[in-house]
Formats: structure tokens, C-alpha cells, sequence
């Protein structure tokens, strides 16, 4: 039985070849035209690689700022002795034994946890809490910091993170459908490059396999490999 394609899907084939990889340029201004919903859409972009998922010293993760920021407002938590500090600098909640007290036991209405060094000795036990949603703060993708209102400026700007999953893909937000195409295409070009230099040491081969750029509710436009040699 052939499988049902929906309007908004057969919309955006009039619009492109979604057979075909594009520049990454062509890309971007591709899913410009597709229809819109009546909200605004997350656009991610979506990397396979070609490392071996299963080995330890092929994980692929990072951080990077977003140079038109990501479009979206961030909920940020501190693991802090100093909550007056991290609130003052934008946190939404700060604090360690209490806030502590409240993750336990579910509570995770945020989108960043930060903590300092010193705080961090504690937040270790809600691993299994936070580590499954991928809000375990991490000195790697800077959520661990004695510098609170930088680490907070950061995230809440824009900047983020990044990790393969277990079958070596990677998806991030890059921004929104309301952005311009230049804002979008900056925004890819800086993660890209961020994956790219995030390439482990001991990694011999294809590296970047496929690419492609969506929204929400779009279907994917794939990037074309002549591309990847770009980052």
C-alpha cells in the first residue's frame, strides 16, 4: 500500500527536488519557500557521521555560539552556594540543596543546568535524573563554570550544544522560520564547522556522511557531500 503523503508535504515537492542534494546555500533557500504553520518553526539541521558510535574515543560533542542566536527563550537553572548571584545575572532558578531537593523529585521545567565547580561534587548525584534528558551539566559544553553570569549570558544568547546519539547522528536547532535566510545560513555554517572541529583525533575516514535542513514541519532538503569538504 503506498504510503500517504500529506498536503503540506506535497506542497514543498512542488517548490524542490527532494531527491537532489543542494549547496547548502540552495539549502537554506529552499526550505525558505515551503509553507509555513501558524507557528514559528524550529529549523535543525541534521548530520550523520560516519564515526563508530560504540567507541569512547569516537564521541562527538561540543558547543558553539549561534551568531544570530537560536530564536528561542532558554530556562536556565544554577547549582550555586551563591543563588543571589545567578539570579541577578538571568537565571530562572538558582540555588543547590533546595533546587536540589525539587530536580529529585521531577521537577524539570528548564532548558540549561549550570554549576559551579564546588557544586558540582553534590549535583553529581542527580546523574540519573538529569543525565537521561541531557541536562547533566558538563565542563565540556561549558554548563560547568565559576564564572555564573558568563555561563548564563552564553546560553541564554544563543549558544549550543551539541552529542551524538548512539547511532551517530547529530540534530541541532538552528534558529527559527522567522529568521532570513542569511541568519539561517550563518547559523548552519557556524555548527557545521563546530562539528567538524570536533572530529576525534583517532578517526580515520568519512567523517561527515549526510546533511540535511528541515523546520518543525517540513520535510528534510539534503545537503550535497561536494559540500562537506567546506567544514
Amino acid at each position: 500500500m503506498p504510503v500517504k503523503q500529506s498536503k503540506r508535504y506535497r506542497s514543498a515537492v512542488t517548490v524542490a527536488d527532494l531527491s537532489k542534494g543542494y549547496s547548502l546555500a540552495e539549502a537554506v533557500e529552499v526550505l525558505s519557500k515551503f509553507p509555513k504553520a501558524k507557528f514559528d518553526e524550529t529549523v535543525e539541521l541534521a548530520v550523520r557521521l560516519g564515526v563508530d558510535a560504540s567507541q569512547g574515543d569516537q564521541m562527538v560533542r561540543g558547543t558553539t555560539p549561534l551568531p544570530n542566536g537560536s530564536g528561542k527563550k532558554v530556562r536556565v537553572i544554577v547549582f550555586t552556594d551563591s543563588p543571589e548571584v545567578a539570579l541577578k545575572a538571568g537565571a530562572d532558578e538558582a540555588g543547590l540543596a533546595d533546587l536540589m531537593k525539587k530536580v529529585s523529585e521531577g521537577w524539570l521545567d528548564f532548558d540549561v543546568a549550570i554549576a559551579t565547580t564546588e557544586a558540582m561534587k553534590q549535583v553529581r548525584t542527580l546523574a540519573r535524573v538529569l543525565g537521561p534528558k541531557g541536562l547533566m551539566p558538563n565542563p565540556k559544553s561549558g554548563t560547568v563554570t565559576d564564572d555564573i553570569p558568563a555561563g548564563i549570558k552564553a546560553v541564554k544568547a544563543g549558544r549550543v550544544e551539541f552529542k551524538m546519539d548512539k547511532a551517530a547522528n547529530i540534530g541541532v536547532g538552528i534558529g527559527k522560520r522567522s529568521f532570513t535566510s542569511a541568519q539561517i545560513l550563518e547559523n548552519a555554517q557556524t555548527v557545521l564547522e563546530a562539528i567538524n572541529k570536533a572530529k576525534p583525533a583517532s578517526f580515520k575516514g568519512n567523517y561527515i556522511k549526510t546533511i540535511a535542513i528541515s523546520s518543525s514541519m517540513s520535510p528534510g532538503v539534503c545537503v550535497a557531500s561536494t559540500e562537506f569538504s567546506k567544514f
